[in-house]
């Protein structure tokens, strides 16, 4: 395996220009802590001097070995030791840039009966609503500690390692994680150590080019923020060589959807993203503008929601938590709110759109792109589709 860094100078460049800098996802930082954590214990304590400044982690996927900063390492007792290091995202727009990653490891003697290494989630971590308040550390953030820690083990020692988030109760209020299940605080999320630069404007410009280059761009695409859209529309039959990631930049690739004479766009993606479209707001990440629940509930108004429920629908913490209000009051009610309302959101989406190319590609002349919408939930269930999405979508699923 060959030794990998975050740095610029890593990245290939686009015309000359450095791309954005990639970094790491948060399971390589707790990782890295719990590495630091195990190897303080193996040293003669209390003499041991815990200087380690970095540790190498075999990132797994993808095959590298990388070199990860130690900002402290404490030796608690014989048995127990403390790291902590930095989340380092790259070129992104992520709200854990720099929040402490803490790792506390626990060495035991290990019999027949006992399991040599047990993961736990402390405070910041979130817990998953929908798995026993299981902490939410998932497949590919296990099975890197797993890979890493077990090369310093030997067969009669266990270890128990808690990793703690100190700041990830207060970030997780400022992310959608409610929404899709996990409360309390942050996940060990992701099926890679690298973090790529998708909010970084110089993604932007990669994006671009994959459009340029789709040789069925003329005949129509459909654009999915993120991996959840993409797996989905796969998983439905849409052919993979039709998929554009845009990540955030929903905007800036319609424009240039107009440009490349795209035929027609498909918005295939989460309703707590899609929904911004409806009230003119491009670029979808949180950093840069949000109005999802005054968007939700101005559609809710103009339908003629009753007061009460407007106020409830105003007042859920997130757009999913709303359409869950939504959906329960139309089962008690035998109502058809959410159909109507996301309805309306949907096809307003459509108009949004369309006009936005209008408006930003003036050279787009005569020829117009035909734009639909397709959104789903968290559940990654279709919500609604738009008359144009519908139309869309099957044509999509119907390609040779």
């Amino acid at each position: 395996m060959s030794n990998f860094s975050a740095d610029s100078s890593a990245n290939p460049s686009l015309d000359g220009v450095a791309s954005p800098r990639s970094g790491y996802t948060l399971p390589v930082f707790a990782c890295a802590a719990a590495v630091a954590a195990l190897r303080s214990l193996q040293e003669d304590f209390p003499n041991s001097k815990p200087d380690l400044t970095t540790v190498s982690i075999d990132l797994v996927e993808p095959e590298q070995t990388v070199e990860i900063s130690i900002e402290q390492v404490a030796p608690l007792s014989k048995t127990s030791a403390l790291a902590i290091t930095r989340s380092d995202p790259g070129d992104n727009l992520d709200l854990t840039r720099d929040t402490p990653v803490w790792a506390m490891v626990e060495v035991f003697p290990c019999s027949a009966d006992t399991e040599q290494i047990v993961i736990q989630g402390g405070e910041g971590i979130g817990k998953q609503v929908n798995a026993d308040a299981q902490p939410a550390i998932y497949a590919y953030a296990r099975r890197l500690l797993h890979h890493n820690l077990s090369a310093y083990l030997q067969s009669d020692t266990a270890i128990q390692v808690t990793i703690i988030l100190p700041q990830g109760r207060a970030l997780a209020a400022r992310t959608s994680n409610a929404a899709f299940g996990v409360v309390e605080g942050l996940s060990l999320l992701g099926t890679s150590g690298i973090a790529q630069p998708l909010s970084a404007p110089g993604q932007l410009e990669q994006f671009r080019r994959d459009l340029q280059q789709r040789p069925n761009r003329s005949e129509g695409l459909v654009f999915c923020i993120g991996e959840n859209g993409l797996d989905l529309a796969q998983k439905l039959g849409i052919n993979p060589d039709c998929l554009i990631k845009t990540a955030n930049w929903l905007g800036s690739m319609l424009v240039e959807a107009g440009l490349q004479d795209v035929g027609s766009v498909l918005l295939f993606g989460y309703h707590g993203k899609l929904i911004k479209l409806a009230g003119g707001i491009f670029h979808t990440h949180h950093h840069v503008a949000d109005g999802r629940q005054e968007i939700l509930t101005a559609h809710c108004a103009n339908l003629g929601l009753p007061t009460v429920h407007l106020q409830k629908v105003f007042a859920s913490p997130t757009t999913e938590a709303a359409l869950g209000y939504l959906r329960e009051l139309d089962k008690t009610e035998g109502s058809d709110w959410v159909d109507q309302i996301y309805g309306a959101i949907a096809e307003q989406i459509d108009r949004r759109a369309a006009s936005y190319i209008q408006t930003h590609c003036p050279t787009n002349g005569e020829q117009s792109v035909e734009v639909g919408s397709v959104l789903f939930d968290r559940d990654r269930q279709i919500i609604v589709q738009s008359k144009i999405g519908a139309s869309l979508l099957h044509s999509f699923v119907n390609l040779d």
